[in-house]
């Protein structure tokens, strides 16, 4: 079935997520030469015939109704047995990023058992995070057969080896979150912080949030979250966009700038001389009720974007009371940095909304990766698993084929383990997040992520 020089291994086992049916995969991993594994830099090599553990193989962590296989496909029979399908997994495997690279090949293996036949291919190669290398292993997964690349991750090498690729006429998901690398035949899989401020924003406005504002740190991600608060937030009020130092050293004045501190403290002193003025019992009470308020009158935004995280945006929070922008009118919003708990020790956070991957199918894959590896996997390993799964069940699907645009760029999308996504003609990704909460006690699932797309529009 595979070229003799290579190691391989059939792997059975019975899925109850594909109809029951005994499913195989066949796991051949390309090396540097080609009679050897890929090599590492310290401990044994990579093994070529790596098995997860029957009594834990288990079913498949996808729901029954969220199979990655086109929902647009046609009920197309299986195709013939004769023939492999190959997708070329490229991940860094020594190197500083050894380890991110061998927790996507352990994901990668799990969608194989669970999602993959036995004329499935899967060959993974040593990318060492750098683009020299990437050009050269892409160009030798190619010449091996490969119809598809997967990964790799960093944005430098995806650039590089969509380049390579597209001689071949090749298409490349990327594990990247960086937007200006998608387009031609590179699909970006991450994250991207455009799909993250969208849909949060979007949330926002269904809640009747129309006038917003944000704070962000003077750093690339900074700068990526407010060009796409830019767009998806079109007309708004430039004064509201705050941007402080990396290290935020000067916080205080940015939110004071933002909410309009001095000026509404300015009117405070105004209202209170004018009601002091007055002899009437109502403005007596009115007077009375201004006391212990620092500032008079409200904000003029009813939503804030603060993509942050850890100390820094619990006290970003903070600060916002202090200077008199109240969480109780004012909807705090987060990005996908805000997808880590403890947030609800900071009151000003409770109430807060982000956007995140499905809960349910995430948090089922972390599990079982912990269960079957014994360490907890980086945020990073889904997209393997996804990325495999995908390329597995498109090779299943029975289209003449079945790594075409056209295919990937199905407007249905797919389903994974981290929720629907689709790629869009650009390259792009969108995501089916669900909005998650700050509670006291954690996270509540303010929306639950969507199904399906809605394909009538974009």
């Amino acid at each position: 079935m595979v070229n003799g020089t290579r190691e391989n291994r059939v792997w059975k086992r019975a899925s109850a997520s594909l109809a029951a049916c005994a499913l195989a995969v066949v796991l051949a991993a390309c090396a540097a030469t080609p009679t050897a594994p890929v090599p590492r830099p310290a401990g044994p090599p990579m093994r070529t015939t790596q098995t997860l553990p029957q009594s834990q193989a288990g079913q498949s962590i996808l729901p029954r109704n969220q199979q990655l296989i086109p929902r647009s496909a046609p009920g197309a029979p299986a195709p013939a047995s004769t023939g492999l399908m190959r997708a070329a997994l490229l991940v860094p495997l020594s190197g500083q990023s050894a380890a991110l690279g061998q927790a996507l090949v352990n994901a990668a293996q799990m969608a194989l058992f669970d999602v993959a036949d036995e004329r499935f291919v899967l060959q993974i190669y040593d990318t060492q995070g750098t683009p020299d290398e990437t050009a050269r292993v892409t160009a030798k997964a190619i010449g091996e057969g490969a119809q598809i690349i997967l990964g790799p991750v960093f944005a430098a090498d995806a650039k590089t080896a969509g380049a390579t690729a597209a001689a071949s006429g090749i298409n490349v998901v990327t594990f990247s979150t960086d937007p200006t690398i998608a387009g031609n035949n590179v699909y970006v899989m991450g994250f991207t912080v455009d799909e993250q401020v969208r849909q949060i924003l979007s949330y926002a406005r269904a809640q009747g949030r129309e006038r917003f504002a944000i704070l962000a740190p003077d750093t690339a991600y900074g700068t990526a979250v407010v060009e796409a608060f830019k767009k998806h937030a079109p007309g708004v009020d430039f004064s509201k966009i705050g941007i402080y130092t990396a290290q935020a050293g000067n916080i205080d004045q940015v939110i004071k700038q933002i909410g309009n501190f001095d000026t509404r403290k300015r009117a405070l002193a105004v209202e209170k001389s004018k009601l002091a003025s007055k002899t009437d019992d109502a403005s007596k009470a009115a007077l009375k009720s201004l006391e212990k308020a620092d500032t008079f009158g409200d904000v003029d935004f009813d939503a804030i974007l603060v993509p942050e995280q850890g100390a820094r945006l619990t006290r970003t929070a903070a600060l916002l009371p202090f200077y008199d922008i109240d969480p109780s009118k004012v909807q705090l919003l987060g990005t996908l940095l805000w997808n880590q708990p403890g947030l609800g020790r900071e009151p000003a956070l409770i109430g807060g909304v982000f956007p995140a991957p499905s809960p349910d199918g995430n948090r089922q894959f972390f599990a079982r990766y912990r269960e079957l590896y014994g360490a907890a996997p980086p945020t990073l390993a889904s997209h393997g698993y996804d990325a495999v799964a995908l390329a597995a069940a498109l090779a299943h699907s029975g289209m003449a084929r079945p790594f075409s645009a056209e295919t990937l760029t199905a407007a249905s999308g797919f389903a994974g383990v981290d929720g629907i996504f689709r790629f869009l003609p650009n390259g792009l990704s969108q995501r089916g997040f669900a909005i998650m909460q700050v509670t006291r006690e954690g996270t509540a699932i303010a929306q639950p992520a969507p199904a399906a797309f809605n394909t009538a529009t974009n």
